[in-house]
């Protein structure tokens, strides 16, 4: 008989004492004294910003889209948004990771207010990444909460990981996309989605 794997216990969040103690190890580690002057208050503001930066964790985006509006009057065609600013962290050296989201998608009787929308992005955005799963993030949690007919998302953006350390290249960016229902299947409706945006299509049809 095949034995069941044993369920892998979830770790208790540290304390924001202990959290704080950990920023002076780091700055003890980096070659610095926390206790000088300077340094004094910021295991405190680095907690702080922690709880900022990474206040998505805090939220569920099914609860941010589920209020929906059905009084359309029948408006069925592409709902788009551009130029979605977002900060986030990158989950391999927890360095900035800035740029823009677009997103689009095609109404099946129903539409949610614009705000959730950028909401949703913020959410994502305000967790440790890569740009690949946030993007795939994005695109299904509004596929699988709204059930629109498509939904396109891409995002533009760079990374600190790449432009400040290692192989040190600035002004690189990187786009993600994801395409789904309408947008993957038919290339007009993803080509009018990318028209709006600003972005010409691949030679595969996407980005």
């Amino acid at each position: 008989m095949k034995r069941k794997s044993p369920t892998t216990p979830v770790a208790a969040r540290p304390t924001r004492e202990q959290a704080e103690e950990a920023v002076r190890t780091l700055l003890r580690w980096a070659g610095d004294d926390p206790a000088r002057e300077g340094l004094l208050g910021t295991p405190d503001r680095v907690v702080r910003a922690y709880e900022e930066w990474f206040a998505g964790y805090n939220d569920d985006p099914v609860a941010i889209l589920e209020r929906t509006f059905e009084e359309t009057e029948g408006y069925d065609e592409m709902v788009v948004l551009r130029d979605i600013r977002f900060e986030s962290y990158c989950e391999h050296h927890v360095a900035p990771i800035i740029g823009v989201a677009h997103c689009a998608y095609l109404p099946d009787r129903r539409v949610v207010g614009i705000s959730k929308i950028a909401r949703v992005i913020e959410l994502y955005a305000k967790r440790l990444q890569i740009q690949e799963k946030m993007t795939a993030q994005i695109a299904n949690a509004i596929q699988d909460v709204l059930r629109p007919r498509g939904v396109a998302v891409v995002v533009d953006a760079t990374h600190q990981c790449m432009t400040t350390r290692g192989v040190r290249k600035p002004g690189v960016s990187m786009i993600t996309s994801q395409m789904l229902g309408a947008f993957r299947e038919d290339a007009a409706t993803r080509r009018e989605f990318l028209a709006m945006i600003g972005t010409a299509p691949g030679p595969r049809g996407g980005v």
